[in-house]
């Protein structure tokens, strides 16, 4: 029997849900919204149920995992979103597998599963409604080198109910990435995170380019494994992309504690869980550009967390009796930060690249002046609406496309919304988070060097 709790809250969700929606955007005679839902539903195998003993876990209790995930599957389909992305799902149970494919495909999905590497027996699933899509490509990602994680990137066009923009020559298509990042087991893990994300962020332009695509929104969905105060964070921002939650409560990046998404098997809560858009008119950075960038913050920061200033890091790394640090110097400093020296370190390539964009005179050797500019050359937390980042369209000789503006975002259970973790909540160790968009018609924006 359903308590009152999950009556109230699964009414709550679905005022937000695909058939709401639908509902009230008739009454106001606009064009119908797309839902977004993201879901780490913790995998059975990884579900913990006797905390005094730690190897006994859900997956040996098939009346548990099943009806865990009949309830999960109840509160999806009872919100309908547009687009489902799941993490932690379970693909090495094909009972399992069946129910969500028999479920989702009765309600109307099209979904796709993708194990994790080296058969570690999770992984993820990403469906959509056929209704509001027409799938035009699907890919995978595997990170082998990389923890053994996985990406799914699903290129598909808008279809009915949109039917405005038949026959016009605005483009309605978009991408979307459903990913899981490595757990930060300790600090040399933040630098994979950062190298998936870049991985990530690769493929797509690839794709991109392979396929001659202009641009179009770009939708990031997952566990990320790392907050608005991460290295993770401040790089997808440098690439024009913006948190959904965030957008649409209008919080910056001081508001990091209102709200988390996860508790971790430690007991720690944080906010790990994003929906991360990027519109097509938005300025955008070269990637390697921001990668620099983002690596250089990394190795700021750990510099200060050793208590030092620029001058007494310039003074710590560079030559006796000179002023300027040398390549072997560079080399010694990031081995002795845990950038490199292990099996998840930076390349001997991508070394040599840091090195050519900070030594900025080419005379082999850092002065004092150009090592500030490492010091300086963390992403950029910007205005979305700052320096000419977005064309106002009155450009009309520029090609429109579809893009989205950020309509509303919830989590559930509704107590992480306001940082805290309620101790009722069984369905999973992560919170849901759907987010609202309204399609809109916008420009497209180029490359910004």
């Amino acid at each position: 029997m359903r308590t009152d709790r999950w009556a109230k809250s699964m009414g709550r969700i679905s005022r937000i849900g695909s058939f709401a929606i639908s509902s009230s955007i008739k009454e106001n005679q606009q064009q119908p919204c797309i839902t977004c839902t993201t879901f780490n539903i913790l995998a059975p195998i990884y579900k913990r149920i006797n905390h005094e003993d730690p190897s006994c876990r859900e997956s040996d209790y098939r009346a548990y995992w099943l009806a865990r995930n009949h309830r999960i599957l109840d509160w999806l389909l009872n919100e309908r979103s547009s687009i489902i992305c799941l993490q932690e799902f379970w693909v090495g149970n094909e009972e399992l597998v069946n129910l969500y494919e028999k479920r989702l495909g009765d309600a109307g999905y099209v979904s796709f599963k993708l194990g994790r590497t080296n058969n570690r027996g999770d992984g993820l699933l990403i469906a959509v409604q056929k209704e509001y899509f027409n799938i035009l490509n699907y890919k995978e990602l595997h990170f082998n080198d990389f923890g053994d994680r996985v990406a799914q990137l699903l290129h598909v066009e808008l279809a009915s109910p949109f039917s405005q923009w038949r026959n016009s020559n605005i483009r309605q298509e978009i991408l979307i990435v459903n990913t899981h990042l490595l757990f930060p087991h300790d600090s040399t893990l933040s630098l994979v995170r950062l190298q998936q994300v870049y991985k990530i962020l690769q493929y797509v332009e690839s794709y991109q380019n392979d396929f001659q695509l202009k641009p179009m929104p770009i939708m990031l969905c997952g566990d990320w494994n790392g907050s608005k105060r991460g290295h993770v964070y401040k790089f997808l921002r440098s690439q024009g992309f913006v948190s959904s939650y965030d957008t649409a409560h209008q919080y910056t990046d001081a508001d990091a504690h209102k709200w988390v998404s996860h508790r971790n098997h430690r007991g720690n809560i944080c906010a790990v869980d994003f929906i991360w858009l990027l519109n097509p008119d938005k300025y955008r950075k070269l990637l390697k550009a921001s990668w620099s960038e983002a690596v250089f913050g990394m190795f700021k920061y750990l510099l200060r967390r050793a208590s030092l200033t620029e001058s007494d890091a310039f003074s710590f790394l560079k030559v006796d009796n000179e002023d300027c640090i040398t390549y072997f110097g560079f080399c010694e400093a990031l081995k002795q930060l845990s950038l490199t020296g292990h099996c998840h370190g930076l390349s001997e390539e991508e070394i040599k690249d840091l090195w050519l964009q900070a030594d900025v005179d080419g005379k082999g050797v850092l002065d004092f002046k150009e090592f500030l500019q490492i010091w300086s050359s963390t992403a950029p937390d910007r205005d979305d609406n700052k320096n000419g980042d977005q064309d106002d369209g009155s450009n009309d000789a520029q090609e429109q496309t579809i893009g989205f503006s950020v309509k509303n975002a919830v989590l559930f259970p509704p107590e992480v919304e306001k940082g805290r973790w309620p101790e009722d909540y069984s369905l999973s160790d992560h919170a849901r988070l759907t987010v609202v968009f309204l399609p809109i018609r916008m420009p497209c924006s180029q490359l910004i060097c």
